[in-house]
């Protein structure tokens, strides 16, 4: 359907550039974040953001208000639905499953889209609209009309693993959850196993926002016998992602960024048995600490020398670890934690770029 993947990073650059008069389509897969992406940036710029699931609704007047006889004229007006803003401010109209909708509400929806009116009655100027859709066959779907498509900007949102687990980190979502995907990043979205669109609607199946489900789940987990965690986890994502999920948490635990930057001679023997998988994890661990947690000033001296011995490690021993960490720097994915080293740990920063120069 669209041609055009996006990150989070980028589509919140996009929200940022895109005028309020051109609409946008958000393609994306079920709870990869949508809605709440949306919700939360506009949210910040201080607009109100209305969310409409057209596939709930069953009769345009669900849209477009009841109508009722207007005394002055003896013409039919139409009340304002709950829903439209009449204070006059602009807001954002989130247009959820755009292709459930019945036919006769999209007829509706596309006045909206072309002029932003609805029964005559004009959305406050600088309004957006922004439509979601759920993209795949396993979806109960209405053909969208060539016309109204042809009023909307279409992107595919595709986040990253790595934007999920910096979420994660920030959002308080249980380590055991971050550590798992962070190791198995095929199941973050989907069985990996499974056959495409073979859902029948009913089957579990892990995916962003079903792994923040585990996540309350484990937080409160203590005290719950095991059988009945194992269902718990298996009645959200899956029994077979439940299965790799509590067979690596049965495993040893891998080395944390935390563990490198505060307890590096601990954990330095450890490390020097890891593959090169399992660095990548540490490094990426490593900076996602970085970018979410604060250091504290007496903790500053300790961070330093360690993350120097930790990367003059890899250089010496690891030599591919090494490149995957000087090209995570060279990346800007976790621009606070780049920031941080580049204030407090500037010969890491110089042999960061030197060793980057070197490999190219």
């Amino acid at each position: 359907m669209a041609n055009i993947n996006v990150n989070i990073t980028e589509l919140l650059q996009i929200l940022e550039n895109t005028p309020p008069e051109h609409n946008i389509m958000l393609v994306g897969e079920k709870g990869v974040g949508k809605s709440e992406l949306l919700t939360e940036y506009f949210t910040s710029k201080g607009m109100k953001v209305i969310p409409l699931f057209l596939g709930q609704l069953s009769d345009p007047g669900d849209l477009i208000g009841l109508p009722c006889k207007n005394e002055a004229t003896g013409k039919t007006d139409f009340m304002p639905p709950y829903w439209f803003p009449v204070d006059g401010e602009p807001v954002v109209l989130f247009l959820d499953e755009l292709n459930r909708a019945r036919p006769e509400i999209l007829q509706t929806v596309f006045d909206l889209c072309l002029n932003r009116k609805l029964a005559g009655r004009r959305l406050p100027e600088g309004s957006r609209v922004i439509s979601a859709i759920n993209s795949g066959e396993q979806y109960q779907l209405t053909d969208l009309d060539p016309a109204l498509v042809s009023r909307f900007n279409i992107v595919n949102f595709r986040p990253t693993v790595q934007e999920w687990l910096l979420w994660a980190k920030k959002s308080g979502i249980d380590s055991r959850v971050i550590d798992f995907i962070q190791e198995n990043q095929m199941w973050l979205d989907r069985d990996p196993d499974a056959k495409e669109n073979a859902d029948s609607g009913l089957d579990k199946n892990p995916d962003r926002r079903a792994w923040k489900r585990v996540s309350d789940i484990m937080i409160k987990s203590d005290g719950i016998e095991s059988t009945v965690l194992s269902k718990m986890i298996s009645s959200i994502v899956g029994a077979r992602a439940a299965s790799a999920f509590l067979s690596s948490m049965a495993r040893n635990k891998i080395v944390s960024g935390r563990d490198v930057l505060f307890d590096y001679d601990k954990v330095k023997k450890t490390l020097e048995d890891y593959e090169l998988h399992q660095l990548s994890v540490v490094n990426d661990g490593i900076y996602r600490f970085l970018e979410v947690e604060k250091i504290s000033d007496k903790d500053k001296d300790k961070v330093k020398t360690n993350i120097d011995a930790y990367f003059d490690f890899l250089m010496k021993k690891k030599k591919e670890a090494a490149a995957h960490f000087a090209n995570i720097y060279v990346q800007q994915t976790y621009p606070n934690a780049i920031g941080y080293i580049a204030r407090e740990c500037q010969m890491l920063t110089m042999s960061l770029i030197v060793y980057v120069k070197g490999i190219k």
